[in-house]
């Protein structure tokens, strides 16, 4: 039986069905997961209305998405969530790799002081909804959550969309301006579309379960290659609230899943890894997996994001990571193009940045399926020596592959290539994500706004007049964790953030004219001066 208590939401009749307007809407957003409720959260918090569309009413059953990551973290903070996400879930940084029962190698994924979040949460993906459901409803005039309504046909023109839903009270059309697509990996609008998934089927199948135990196992990640307890195979445990625990177990490919989601089948691998411990089965589930990802993620006025526009393997917790990185990519563009701040074409960029992230992801989820199910004897005496090498040498570390943990991408189309190379810090140029830092009575990155940001790291913020419209000014104290993140062996710097606090440029002194010039690249009004980094 499931700890976690499942409370259907509450369902109530379309407005549409009442005779009342169908729209236009400025956003439908289809899919209420972690991707969906995020994205309405964040197009509330630049004023723009959704109507949040649901074939369910509950959280997603099973755990699922664990492992939230520091930038993701970052996000969600943004969003209203994140402490709230990090007090409920169990903090975590190490990560401990073994070979048999020898532990070859621990690595620590968050060696630096001086953030806000953590480098990794894991907290149970209903958990997440939860919150991000009750935070939706800080917006009561901006987020119209509707469960049990599912969507069933789509239409575009070129100036809006049309939706058919379906409802226990009967079907209705919705109009949009807008459609953002987060209705997961099997996503029906992707199919309403005729759009193909291309990608690589894996025929591994691996065994997912949640136990509930009293265990004084640490707050770490623990990876077995060819356990005692699990012959010839694979095993990954992580500790989550409740007194739950994840466990991942590799099956083979001809493992039949049925029949291994059977209790009388899955506790006997659990007894042989745990012991005579007692636990109870909290959640089961055989699955096998794919790396796959559409063309592109931008088809005229509807927007995929998330799973419906990528999957990956589970392992280095890219998917969840990945599809809250896509929303925070999107929304202040689309927004910006609800209120005809931007135009369209906005939503390209959109597309480029996010195909790279999501490349990125494919490239290392199949890499680790590579390294985890070696396909022949050749590749398994490799996997062999690069394990018995990794507890000997620190070079051969970086061979083995459990799964590369999720990192946010630096937007390689955002950064100019031929940048003068001086002496300040390589993580802070063009297209990477703003580096967290402490202020005297705050944090640095809860201080950027929702909009444009200017960081003056150890310069004076100049006269108001002097500044761009709607844009944050911010002076950051040139401290010895400012100065490591931003300046290097510079005196000061001025940077300005993208409203998802990713570096659009930086300069050593403030242009009024350069930072005009790099707000309107940014937002696609002017394309003559995409590389403005000097």
């Amino acid at each position: 039986m499931s700890r976690y208590e499942y409370k259907p939401f509450h369902y109530e009749v379309a407005p549409e069905l009442s005779g009342k307007p169908a729209g236009p809407y400025p956003v439908a957003i289809v899919g209420a997961g972690p991707v969906g409720l995020s994205a309405a959260i964040d197009l509330a918090l630049h004023g723009v209305h959704t109507i949040v569309l649901d074939d369910n009413d509950v959280v997603s059953v099973g755990s699922r998405a664990i492992c939230w990551s520091k930038r993701t973290l970052e996000i969600f903070d943004r969003l209203g969530v994140g402490e709230r996400m990090v007090a409920k879930g169990v903090t975590w940084k190490v990560g401990r790799l073994f070979h048999g029962d020898r532990e070859v190698y621990s690595f620590d994924l968050l060696q630096q002081a001086g953030h806000k979040m953590p480098a990794f949460i894991n907290l149970q993906q209903y958990h997440v909804e939860q919150f991000l459901v009750e935070r939706c409803g800080d917006f009561p005039d901006l987020i119209d959550l509707r469960w049990k309504n599912r969507v069933t046909g789509i239409k575009q023109s070129d100036g809006a969309v049309s939706l058919k839903v379906s409802t226990p009270d009967g079907d209705y059309e919705l109009q949009a301006d807008f459609a953002v697509a987060c209705d997961g990996a099997r996503s029906p609008m992707r199919s309403m579309l005729g759009l193909s998934f291309d990608g690589t089927q894996f025929d591994e199948r691996f065994l997912i379960t949640d136990v509930e135990m009293k265990a004084d196992f640490p707050s770490e990640r623990w990876f077995w290659f060819e356990p005692p307890f699990h012959s010839g195979q694979s095993a990954l445990l992580h500790k989550q609230p409740d007194n739950i625990y994840r466990i991942d177990l590799q099956l083979g490919p001809e493992a039949d899943a049925e029949e291994e989601s059977r209790p009388e089948r899955v506790v006997p691998r659990i007894k042989a890894m745990m012991g005579d411990r007692a636990f109870e089965l909290d959640w089961v589930s055989v699955y096998s997996f794919q790396c796959a990802r559409l063309e592109r993620f931008v088809h005229g006025r509807v927007v995929f994001a998330g799973d419906s526009a990528h999957v990956v393997s589970p392992f280095g917790a890219r998917g969840g990571n990945g599809g809250i990185q896509d929303i925070d990519n999107l929304c202040w563009k689309l927004a910006q193009i609800v209120r005809q701040q931007a135009p369209i074409d906005l939503l390209e960029t959109y597309n480029m940045e996010r195909v790279e992230a999501a490349d990125e992801n494919l490239t290392n989820s199949a890499r680790a399926t590579s390294f985890m199910t070696p396909k022949s004897a050749m590749e398994r005496r490799f996997r062999q020596a690069v394990l018995k090498l990794a507890g000997e040498v620190e070079f051969a570390r970086a061979l083995v592959n459990s799964g590369r943990l999720s990192l946010p991408c630096s937007y390689t189309c955002v950064a100019d290539k031929d940048e003068p190379r001086r002496s300040w810090p390589d993580t802070a140029r063009s297209g990477a994500p703003a580096q967290d830092a402490p202020l005297d009575d705050d944090w640095l990155l809860s201080r950027t706004g929702t909009g444009f940001c200017l960081l003056f790291v150890g310069r004076p913020v100049p006269d108001p007049q002097e500044l761009p419209d709607s844009v944050t000014a911010l002076e950051v104290e040139a401290t010895d964790i400012a100065r490591q993140r931003y300046l290097g062996n510079e005196t000061g710097a001025v940077y300005l953030l993208r409203p998802d606090q990713h570096i659009v440029a930086r300069w050593l002194k403030y242009s009024r004219t350069a930072v005009v010039d790099a707000m309107e690249a940014a937002l696609a009004l002017n394309q003559e001066n995409c590389n403005v980094t000097n």
